[in-house]
């Protein structure tokens, strides 16, 4: 078996891993070693939980050199502010006896106290592709020295809608830099901006896009609706051996939801993160859970990836994930570095068929459980579960009704284009004004 030893990094980036106790590489750190010190550009295909960050830092950290420059040599670019956080934090641990600068930056926080910070000088640059665009357009992060380029997480900054913040500061900076990219999932839009930007990167890959961890069982409980599901969960969590969990919701108005029902049953055991918080609030409550203060955080998506949240015992879906790939996501935050975790699923008639897909792409099925006998089973419907349905029957709706009516409404302003323009055309030859040439014309009598 391997050992970081093997990878003869210099003595300062040794010391610092013998410090954190790291003494084996994983799978993709010993796969992207080779390849990131080829200098070449680099797509690597792995699950969240398999040690990314190390992937890319110690290539890079392995290859540094001194150099008199105040401006960032390595960009690296993740979707949350968390993850700046984090991967920030990764980068001054390995760099502990290096001379290497590192800053995060992220939105949410007084912009210009990120600029004086950047003035200051840095080496390595991590941010959110937002606050990170806003700073090159005001010149205060310029690229001029810039080696590499670390994308992290590429296809849920894709999916989260940052396209244009990406390729804006693709276009501000030179071509002739290494462009390592990381991604859980090769989806299309991936394909696409490689295709545009970059130059044929060697991928390397740990498993197949959509694989689960083996080591993950996962559950599933037929639930008739929503509060339903809030006395499933209230009676899950009665078990103790359900202690460090998260519990996943689609959006922020049901996460609030569910945090609010559990505080009624187990005061102060859990926290609520979405992007409705506030910054501090959001790595406080981080905080509190990493350190055993809380007993699980509720939270959108916004947590099923790159954040490295230790010993998850169980992933909870209150709510099916709307994208089959999005639940690989999130049942990956349990069950890594060697241990096992526990995936449990509340699933509506409606989600079904988004569980079918997610079953599909992992090749594996959920194993469905009878809810327990004592846990009462609901009539009411929320609001939202209800207008679910009211869009549902609105996608049903022909598509042909409102493209005819389309077509109609532009033959007809067709017509009356077609008719004023015919009118108006002779007028440009008559006089514009016949009485001035009238008067015109008695003046000229008069001056005979």
């Amino acid at each position: 078996m391997p050992t970081f030893t093997d990878f003869n990094l210099p003595k300062s980036l040794q010391k610092a891993l013998d410090d954190l106790g790291f003494e084996t590489p994983t799978p993709i750190q010993e796969r992207a070693m080779p390849v990131v010190l080829s200098g070449r550009d680099v797509l690597g295909i792995a699950q969240t939980g398999t040690g990314k960050t190390f992937a890319y830092l110690l290539p890079v950290l392995k290859q540094w050199k001194f150099a008199a420059t105040e401006t960032p040599r390595v960009v690296i670019i993740v979707p949350t502010r968390e993850l700046v956080v984090q991967v920030a934090e990764e980068a001054e641990k390995l760099t502990k006896y290096m001379s290497v600068r590192v800053l995060g930056v992220y939105g949410g926080v007084n912009i210009n106290t990120q600029k004086n910070q950047v003035y200051e000088g840095v080496d390595i640059l991590v941010g959110t592709p937002g606050r990170l665009m806003d700073l090159a357009l005001d010149n205060v992060v310029r690229f001029d020295a810039l080696q590499k380029l670390i994308i992290d997480e590429f296809d849920e900054i894709l999916n989260m809608g940052f396209r244009f913040q990406i390729t804006s500061i693709l276009s501000m900076m030179k071509e002739k830099k290494q462009n390592i990219l990381f991604s859980a999932t090769m989806t299309d839009d991936v394909d696409e901006m490689l295709n545009d930007f970059f130059d044929f990167p060697e991928e390397v890959s740990l498993a197949p896009s959509g694989t689960p961890l083996e080591k993950i069982t996962q559950i599933g409980y037929n639930v008739p609706n929503f509060l339903t599901k809030i006395n499933l969960l209230k009676n899950l969590l009665q078990d103790e051996k359900l202690e460090r969990i998260l519990i996943f919701t689609n959006n922020k108005k049901t996460a609030d939801l569910v945090a609010e029902a559990l505080e009624e049953n187990f005061d102060d055991q859990f926290g609520v993160i979405h992007s409705n918080k506030s910054q501090n609030y959001r790595l406080n409550t981080m905080a509190a859970f990493q350190n055993g203060e809380l007993r699980g955080i509720v939270t959108t998506d916004i947590m099923a990836r790159g954040l490295d949240i230790r010993d998850i015992s169980h992933v909870i879906n209150m709510e099916f994930p709307e994208i089959p790939e999005q639940y690989v996501h999130r049942i990956g935050r349990t069950g890594r570095a060697d241990k096992s975790g526990i995936a449990l699923s509340f699933i509506t008639k409606d989600e079904e068929e988004i569980q079918f897909g997610a079953e599909v792409l992992m090749e594996k099925e959920l194993e469905i459980r009878p809810i327990p006998e004592d846990v009462v089973i609901e009539e009411r419907k929320l609001e939202f579960e209800k207008d679910r349905k009211k869009v549902k029957v609105l996608l049903k709706k022909p598509k042909q009704e409102g493209g005819s009516a389309f077509h109609e409404k532009k033959d007809k302003n067709k017509k009356l284009n077609l008719g004023g323009p015919g009118k108006r055309k002779p007028r440009k030859t008559e006089p514009r004004n016949r009485g001035a040439e009238k008067k015109k014309a008695a003046k000229r009598k008069r001056g005979k």
